[in-house]
Protein backbone atom coordinates (compact mmCIF):
# COMPACT_ATOMS: atom_id res chain seq x y z
CA UNK A 1 0.00 0.00 0.00
CA UNK A 2 1.49 3.68 -1.03
CA UNK A 3 2.53 5.86 2.19
CA UNK A 4 1.94 8.92 0.20
CA UNK A 5 -1.41 10.68 -0.63
CA UNK A 6 -2.42 12.55 -4.02
CA UNK A 7 -4.30 15.46 -1.73
CA UNK A 8 -5.50 17.24 -4.98
CA UNK A 9 -7.50 14.55 -5.93
CA UNK A 10 -8.62 13.63 -2.02
CA UNK A 11 -9.69 17.38 -1.20
CA UNK A 12 -11.99 17.52 -5.03
CA UNK A 13 -13.43 13.96 -3.75
CA UNK A 14 -14.49 14.92 -0.10
CA UNK A 15 -14.90 18.41 -1.29
CA UNK A 16 -18.27 17.70 -2.93
CA UNK A 17 -18.80 15.09 -0.65
CA UNK A 18 -18.62 16.70 2.56
CA UNK A 19 -16.45 19.52 2.92
CA UNK A 20 -14.64 19.68 6.17
CA UNK A 21 -18.07 19.53 7.85
CA UNK A 22 -17.19 17.35 10.62
CA UNK A 23 -20.58 18.02 12.79
CA UNK A 24 -21.68 14.84 12.59
CA UNK A 25 -19.45 12.79 14.69
CA UNK A 26 -20.15 12.10 18.19
CA UNK A 27 -16.61 13.38 19.43
CA UNK A 28 -15.55 14.52 23.34
CA UNK A 29 -12.27 16.98 23.19
CA UNK A 30 -10.45 17.40 26.70
CA UNK A 31 -7.83 20.52 27.11
CA UNK A 32 -8.72 22.42 24.03
CA UNK A 33 -7.19 25.22 24.46
CA UNK A 34 -8.55 27.80 21.77
CA UNK A 35 -10.92 27.70 19.16
CA UNK A 36 -9.30 29.22 16.08
CA UNK A 37 -11.81 31.13 14.44
CA UNK A 38 -12.82 32.61 17.82
CA UNK A 39 -9.53 33.89 17.90
CA UNK A 40 -10.09 35.08 14.18
CA UNK A 41 -12.94 36.82 14.90
CA UNK A 42 -11.25 38.69 18.70
CA UNK A 43 -8.69 40.05 16.16
CA UNK A 44 -11.37 41.37 13.24
CA UNK A 45 -13.30 44.39 13.20
CA UNK A 46 -16.15 45.62 11.53
CA UNK A 47 -14.23 47.65 8.77
CA UNK A 48 -12.01 44.96 8.18
CA UNK A 49 -11.79 42.98 4.88
CA UNK A 50 -10.87 39.27 6.09
CA UNK A 51 -9.00 36.72 3.89
CA UNK A 52 -9.18 32.92 4.91
CA UNK A 53 -7.08 30.39 3.15
CA UNK A 54 -7.75 27.01 2.53
CA UNK A 55 -11.23 27.62 3.42
CA UNK A 56 -13.01 24.16 2.35
CA UNK A 57 -16.68 24.28 2.34
CA UNK A 58 -16.61 27.07 4.01
CA UNK A 59 -18.18 25.43 7.38
CA UNK A 60 -15.97 26.99 9.79
CA UNK A 61 -15.10 30.42 8.92
CA UNK A 62 -19.27 31.19 8.04
CA UNK A 63 -19.87 30.95 11.79
CA UNK A 64 -17.82 34.52 12.22
CA UNK A 65 -19.41 35.88 8.73
CA UNK A 66 -21.00 38.75 10.21
CA UNK A 67 -17.77 39.75 12.04
CA UNK A 68 -15.67 41.83 8.82
CA UNK A 69 -16.87 43.93 6.32
CA UNK A 70 -15.24 41.65 3.91
CA UNK A 71 -15.09 37.89 4.01
CA UNK A 72 -13.24 35.91 1.17
CA UNK A 73 -12.85 32.56 1.02
CA UNK A 74 -9.93 31.00 -1.28
CA UNK A 75 -9.88 27.02 -1.55
CA UNK A 76 -7.43 25.09 -4.25
CA UNK A 77 -10.12 22.23 -4.77
CA UNK A 78 -12.90 23.35 -6.48
CA UNK A 79 -15.08 20.84 -5.21
CA UNK A 80 -14.38 22.66 -1.81
CA UNK A 81 -15.74 25.84 -3.16
CA UNK A 82 -19.23 24.11 -4.55
CA UNK A 83 -19.51 22.84 -1.07
CA UNK A 84 -18.80 26.24 -0.05
CA UNK A 85 -20.98 28.24 -2.44
CA UNK A 86 -24.13 25.83 -1.15
CA UNK A 87 -23.49 26.28 2.49
CA UNK A 88 -23.19 30.22 1.85
CA UNK A 89 -27.10 29.93 0.10
CA UNK A 90 -28.30 26.94 2.17
CA UNK A 91 -27.21 29.89 5.43
CA UNK A 92 -29.41 32.96 2.94
CA UNK A 93 -28.14 36.45 2.58
CA UNK A 94 -24.56 37.32 3.41
CA UNK A 95 -23.65 40.00 0.51
CA UNK A 96 -20.17 40.61 2.32
CA UNK A 97 -18.94 36.96 1.59
CA UNK A 98 -17.59 35.47 -1.40
CA UNK A 99 -15.95 32.42 -2.25
CA UNK A 100 -13.14 31.47 -5.32
CA UNK A 101 -11.36 29.29 -6.98
CA UNK A 102 -7.60 30.08 -6.22
CA UNK A 103 -3.95 28.79 -5.48
CA UNK A 104 -2.78 29.82 -1.93
CA UNK A 105 0.65 30.17 -3.81
CA UNK A 106 -0.84 33.15 -6.13
CA UNK A 107 -3.29 35.10 -4.55
CA UNK A 108 -5.09 37.31 -7.31
CA UNK A 109 -5.79 40.46 -5.23
CA UNK A 110 -3.80 43.36 -5.14
CA UNK A 111 -0.80 44.66 -2.45
CA UNK A 112 -1.86 45.55 0.83
CA UNK A 113 -5.72 44.76 0.52
CA UNK A 114 -6.83 42.92 3.58
CA UNK A 115 -6.53 43.48 7.34
CA UNK A 116 -6.75 40.08 8.28
CA UNK A 117 -5.76 36.45 6.84
CA UNK A 118 -6.37 33.51 8.46
CA UNK A 119 -5.44 29.43 7.21
CA UNK A 120 -6.54 27.05 9.08
CA UNK A 121 -4.89 23.20 8.39
CA UNK A 122 -4.04 24.70 4.87
CA UNK A 123 -0.73 25.55 3.52
CA UNK A 124 -0.07 29.21 2.63
CA UNK A 125 2.83 31.11 0.88
CA UNK A 126 4.32 33.57 3.96
CA UNK A 127 5.06 36.15 1.16
CA UNK A 128 1.75 35.99 -0.77
CA UNK A 129 -0.02 36.40 2.58
CA UNK A 130 2.99 39.73 3.46
CA UNK A 131 1.87 40.99 -0.24
CA UNK A 132 -1.58 41.26 0.02
CA UNK A 133 -1.78 41.69 4.05
CA UNK A 134 -2.53 45.67 5.16
CA UNK A 135 0.47 47.22 7.41
CA UNK A 136 -0.20 46.53 10.52
CA UNK A 137 -2.80 43.74 9.15
CA UNK A 138 -2.40 40.14 11.20
CA UNK A 139 -1.96 36.74 9.99
CA UNK A 140 -3.44 33.50 12.06
CA UNK A 141 -2.46 29.93 10.89
CA UNK A 142 -3.74 26.87 12.89
CA UNK A 143 -2.07 23.86 11.58
CA UNK A 144 -2.29 20.16 12.74
CA UNK A 145 1.25 18.89 14.42
CA UNK A 146 3.39 15.87 13.39
CA UNK A 147 1.82 13.85 16.94
CA UNK A 148 -2.03 14.13 16.06
CA UNK A 149 -3.31 10.80 16.11
CA UNK A 150 -0.24 8.77 17.01
CA UNK A 151 -1.66 5.63 18.83
CA UNK A 152 -3.52 5.51 15.29
CA UNK A 153 -0.56 6.44 13.46
CA UNK A 154 1.14 3.12 15.45
CA UNK A 155 -1.60 1.14 15.10
CA UNK A 156 -1.63 1.86 11.16
CA UNK A 157 2.11 1.55 10.81
CA UNK A 158 1.94 5.25 8.65
CA UNK A 159 0.19 8.61 9.28
CA UNK A 160 -0.30 12.14 7.64
CA UNK A 161 3.12 12.72 8.60
CA UNK A 162 6.47 11.27 8.90
CA UNK A 163 8.07 14.34 9.97
CA UNK A 164 9.50 15.07 13.45
CA UNK A 165 7.68 17.13 16.58
CA UNK A 166 8.10 20.69 15.62
CA UNK A 167 9.13 20.39 11.70
CA UNK A 168 6.24 22.42 10.65
CA UNK A 169 6.48 24.72 12.59
CA UNK A 170 9.68 25.95 12.94
CA UNK A 171 9.58 26.12 8.84
CA UNK A 172 6.25 28.14 9.18
CA UNK A 173 7.84 30.27 11.48
CA UNK A 174 11.38 31.25 9.79
CA UNK A 175 9.25 31.63 6.32
CA UNK A 176 7.51 34.41 8.24
CA UNK A 177 10.06 36.51 9.65
CA UNK A 178 11.63 35.85 6.55
CA UNK A 179 8.76 37.40 4.21
CA UNK A 180 9.10 40.22 6.83
CA UNK A 181 6.74 39.67 9.53
CA UNK A 182 7.93 40.88 13.32
CA UNK A 183 5.47 39.72 16.33
CA UNK A 184 5.17 35.94 15.40
CA UNK A 185 3.88 34.07 18.60
CA UNK A 186 3.46 30.07 18.61
CA UNK A 187 0.72 28.46 20.91
CA UNK A 188 0.34 24.63 21.30
CA UNK A 189 -1.60 22.20 22.65
CA UNK A 190 -2.42 18.63 22.23
CA UNK A 191 -5.50 17.24 23.77
CA UNK A 192 -7.11 14.09 24.45
CA UNK A 193 -10.37 13.02 22.10
CA UNK A 194 -12.88 10.29 22.51
CA UNK A 195 -14.95 9.29 19.54
CA UNK A 196 -18.04 7.82 20.70
CA UNK A 197 -18.49 5.06 18.33
CA UNK A 198 -16.64 2.99 16.04
CA UNK A 199 -18.56 4.83 13.26
CA UNK A 200 -17.66 8.20 14.23
CA UNK A 201 -14.12 7.09 14.35
CA UNK A 202 -14.68 5.38 10.90
CA UNK A 203 -15.97 8.49 9.22
CA UNK A 204 -13.17 10.78 10.18
CA UNK A 205 -10.58 8.59 8.82
CA UNK A 206 -12.79 8.60 5.49
CA UNK A 207 -13.16 12.07 5.18
CA UNK A 208 -9.56 13.61 6.69
CA UNK A 209 -6.09 12.57 5.37
CA UNK A 210 -4.51 10.99 8.54
CA UNK A 211 -4.13 7.80 7.06
CA UNK A 212 -3.03 7.77 3.38
CA UNK A 213 -4.61 5.73 1.73
CA UNK A 214 -7.22 4.40 4.26
CA UNK A 215 -9.77 1.20 3.32
CA UNK A 216 -7.49 0.46 0.40
CA UNK A 217 -6.70 -2.98 2.21
CA UNK A 218 -8.94 -5.66 3.85
CA UNK A 219 -5.66 -5.33 6.00
CA UNK A 220 -6.79 -1.88 7.10
CA UNK A 221 -10.16 -2.40 8.27
CA UNK A 222 -8.58 -5.38 9.82
CA UNK A 223 -6.37 -2.45 11.68
CA UNK A 224 -8.91 -0.50 12.39
CA UNK A 225 -10.76 -3.21 14.36
CA UNK A 226 -8.29 -3.75 16.66
CA UNK A 227 -7.47 -0.27 16.78
CA UNK A 228 -10.86 0.07 18.41
CA UNK A 229 -10.81 -2.61 20.88
CA UNK A 230 -7.45 -1.92 22.59
CA UNK A 231 -8.37 2.21 22.54
CA UNK A 232 -12.24 1.85 23.60
CA UNK A 233 -13.13 2.93 27.56
CA UNK A 234 -16.26 4.35 28.87
CA UNK A 235 -15.28 7.83 27.35
CA UNK A 236 -15.61 6.39 24.35
CA UNK A 237 -12.63 5.28 21.57
CA UNK A 238 -9.22 7.56 22.76
CA UNK A 239 -6.98 9.55 20.38
CA UNK A 240 -5.40 12.68 20.26
CA UNK A 241 -5.51 16.10 18.90
CA UNK A 242 -2.19 17.88 18.52
CA UNK A 243 -2.36 21.43 17.29
CA UNK A 244 -0.05 24.90 16.79
CA UNK A 245 -1.64 28.05 16.09
CA UNK A 246 1.20 31.27 14.68
CA UNK A 247 -0.14 35.02 14.95
CA UNK A 248 2.23 37.43 12.87
CA UNK A 249 2.07 41.03 12.61
CA UNK A 250 3.15 42.95 9.29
Amino acid sequence: MKNSIDYAAFYERVGRMNGWDFSSMNVVSEKIEWNFYEEVARNTRSSDLLLDIGTGGGEAVLSIAKVALLLVGIDLAQGMIETAQHNLQALGVHPNVRFLHMDAGKLVFPNHFFNVISARHSGFSATEVFRVLADGGIFLTQQVSEQDKHNISEAFGRGQSANRPGTLMNRYQNELHEAGFHDIQIREYNATEYYATPDDLLFLLTHAPIIPGFGETEADFEHFQQFVEEHHDEKGIRTNSARFMITARK
